[in-house]
Order: C-alpha cells, then sequence, then structure tokens
C-alpha cells in the first residue's frame, strides 16, 4: 500500500535534519550584510565608552540646579572638555559630546537664558539630575554578547557590529543551489511561445527567491520530459550544495524526476505532503565523493504557485538552516478574515490574500496555475486541514510573503 502525504511539520523537521550549517569563514561586515553569525558576537570596546550628554545645553553640577552660573567653557563631541568647574560654574556643551568630569547634569538649552552676563534658569530643571545623560555602558560594555550566534545581518546589525569594535564577522559559507526547469511543454523565450508551450518561469521566480540565501544560483533548462535529458541535467549540478526541481514529481507517465534521480543513485527520504497547493514535492540526498556533505535534492511542483508555495515552506527554510540561521522557518502573525471562507479537506490549505495591515482579503482565484493571484498577494492565509467554515471578522493566521517571511 502506498504511503499517504505526510504532515507539513514533519516534512520540514525531515528536510531540516538531512543538513548541517556550512564551513564557516570571515567576512567584512559589509560583505555579512544578508547572512547569519556563526558564533556568539561580543563587544570589544564599551559604548558609550564615557557619560555623554543626550541634549544640546549646559553641563551643571548635580547639587547646583537653580543658578546663576558662569560659563567657563564648552565640550563638543569630539572635543572634549578638559578643565574643571563646580557650583556656580556651567559648561557649553552639544549632543553627543563627553560629560565634564565634575557634571551631574545637563540642563536644555531652551530651558537657560542671559542675564547680566551670566547663565539664569527660565524653565525647569531636569528632574532627575541625570535625565539628559547617557551613561557610559548604556548600550553594551566590553566583554558583553551584543548578536547571539544565527542572527540574520541587516542594517542596524552591521552598524552595531562595527560599534562594538569588529571589521570582520565570522558567518558561514553560503550555499550554491542550481534550478532546474522541467517539461515539454515550456519554452526558454517567452517572447516566442507557441500556443501548445508555457514560459519557463517557474526557474527564474525560484532562483529569484532563492537569491538572497545563496552565493551562487545556476538555472538548467528547460528540460525534456525524458531520462536522458534529465540525466545531463543532473550531471550539470553536481558541484551543488543544494538541487532543486520544477516539474515532473508527480505520478503522470512524463513525470520521471524521480526515477532519473533513483536512477543517478540519490536516496528517497519523502514524497507528497499534505498541503494544498502543493502536494507532490519530494525531497532526496546524494552522497558526494569529495565531500562530507551530500548534495540535497527538492522536487517542486510544476505549477507556479504549487512551485511558490513549497519553496517557501521547504527550499528556504533549507538555505537558512545551511547558512545557520537563528529562525529558519517563516513567521505567522494573526489577523481578521475580511471575507467568509468555506470549510476544507483533509489537506492544509495556503491561500493567497493580500493583508492591509488589519485584515486580509482572500484573493477570489485559488487556482494553482494563477500566477496574477499570487503577484497581487502578501500573504498566505493558513487553513489546516479539515477547517470549520469562517466568517468575515474571525481570526486567521497567515504567512507573510515578504522577506521569504521572516521579519
Amino acid at each position: 500500500m502506498k504511503p499517504g502525504p505526510i504532515p507539513l511539520e514533519e516534512a520540514q523537521a525531515r528536510l531540516l535534519a538531512l543538513a548541517e550549517p556550512l564551513a564557516v569563514e570571515h567576512v567584512d561586515v559589509d560583505g555579512a550584510v544578508g547572512r547569519y553569525l556563526s558564533a556568539p558576537l561580543h563587544a570589544r570596546r564599551t559604548q558609550p565608552s564615557a557619560d555623554l550628554s543626550a541634549m544640546d545645553g549646559y553641563a551643571v553640577t548635580a547639587g547646583d540646579l537653580g543658578g546663576p552660573w558662569q560659563v567657563v567653557g564648552e565640550s563638543a563631541a569630539g572635543h572634549p572638555f578638559t578643565g574643571t568647574f563646580g557650583d556656580g560654574e556651567a559648561v557649553r556643551i552639544s549632543t553627543g559630546a563627553i560629560l565634564p568630569a565634575d557634571a551631574g547634569a545637563v540642563i536644555v538649552q531652551e530651558d537657560l537664558g542671559f542675564r547680566d552676563g551670566h547663565l539664569t534658569l527660565i524653565g525647569e530643571a531636569p528632574q532627575p539630575a541625570g535625565k539628559h545623560i547617557r551613561r557610559r555602558g548604556m548600550d553594551f560594555a566590553e566583554g558583553g554578547e551584543v548578536m547571539p550566534a544565527g542572527t540574520a545581518i541587516g542594517p542596524a546589525q552591521a552598524a552595531l557590529a562595527m560599534a562594538s569594535g569588529h571589521r570582520y564577522l565570522p558567518v558561514h559559507r553560503m550555499p550554491r543551489l542550481v534550478v532546474i526547469d522541467s517539461g515539454d511543454e515550456l519554452v526558454a523565450d517567452p517572447e516566442c511561445c507557441e500556443p501548445h508551450q508555457i514560459p519557463a518561469s517557474n526557474g527564474a521566480m525560484l532562483t529569484a527567491l532563492a537569491r538572497p540565501l545563496t552565493a551562487e544560483t545556476i538555472r538548467i533548462g528547460p528540460v525534456a520530459d525524458t531520462m536522458e535529458a534529465l540525466a545531463t541535467a543532473f550531471a550539470g549540478a553536481a558541484d551543488a550544495d543544494v538541487i532543486v526541481t520544477s516539474g515532473g514529481a508527480s505520478v503522470g507517465d512524463h513525470d520521471l524526476v524521480r526515477p532519473a534521480l533513483e536512477k543517478w543513485g540519490a536516496n528517497l527520504d519523502f514524497w507528497r505532503v499534505a498541503i494544498k497547493p502543493g502536494k507532490p514535492i519530494l525531497v532526496a540526498t546524494r552522497a558526494r565523493p569529495a565531500s562530507d556533505r551530500p548534495q540535497i535534492i527538492i522536487g517542486l511542483p510544476g505549477n507556479p504557485v504549487s512551485s511558490y508555495v513549497t519553496a517557501y515552506h521547504f527550499l528556504l527554510p533549507l538555505l537558512r538552516r545551511m547558512q545557520g540561521a537563528g529562525k529558519v522557518l517563516p513567521m505567522q502573525i494573526k489577523t481578521r478574515l475580511s471575507a467568509s471562507l468555506r470549510a476544507n479537506g483533509p489537506r492544509r490549505e495556503f491561500l493567497r490574500g493580500w493583508w492591509n495591515g488589519e485584515s486580509v482579503m482572500p484573493h477570489p482565484l485559488q487556482d494553482s496555475g494563477a500566477l496574477a493571484s499570487l503577484a497581487a498577494s502578501n500573504v498566505l492565509i493558513d487553513r489546516p486541514s479539515f477547517s470549520a467554515a469562517t466568517d468575515i471578522g474571525d481570526e486567521v493566521r497567515v504567512f507573510l510573503l515578504q522577506n521569504g517571511g521572516i521579519a
């Protein structure tokens, strides 16, 4: 008896168990953006390195907040005041400048005026006295952890790495990916497409989806529905860390990806997942003589929406796992429906929809071949198996499509 499709979470767990993070390399901060830390990052300096003013104003002693004061100097950013002062004296100070050694308060300049050559209080003194002071080590201290392993390096993280004293960061090598389009109906040039043909758009879609997570992505195809053509395509992908195919993963007479993989020496791990769209997905591995890491092959369905949805739930998490990401699976949020939904069957469904920040509107066309509805959507509405019919205003969970679903 043929085994039935397995649940999504089981399939994801089995796929991710096949992979380990790739080798570690050290790259400059700019080159690390979009990648993931392979080890915790610890600060090499303290920030702020001294007490700083958070406002433009005047520094005074903590015990003398009433004035008047004689201005005895200035502390500017990059040019600290080096003298001493006491009660009845003030130092002009700018935002980010080091607080003079004897100062305990900063009074903002809007609360001060001059009378008879002296600085006087015309507004309110700060309460507490240190209200406008950024204390030494407020952001981070030397030796402290500033980011854990697995952190995704974005603009803010790159700035933090540099501010904490790092020019180079340890990250995992980015995987090499080969995308193979297969199908006799596919044509490479969308401007030369006969009525019986379809532009090979899945390869471009999958390449674009995976590009932020790969060092190199090679497209092969369109590949004809023959064992010989598939064997040639797989031979051209022998050096890839990951191979993803689109089309030919089902059970039709021309669906030859599975037998071609087995003939190539790949071992099937699982085939068919209880989701809609995307049921006929397969995952296999193939040993490489020159490496202790096997190639991982993901066979995606040929229908474009099915291909996208399965890549979202399987290919992207795998690529994140191979880069050592702390979070590999896409995140969900809760929202409310703007339209009713019918009850569904035994497969978990992912419906295309548009989320406006407050509620989600399911797209009226959910056919797995409808690319326009995918392009017009920014979320996938998660409908567990055997979900009851829902009404407007009912709560649902959705997967965000931007950034592969990772915040």
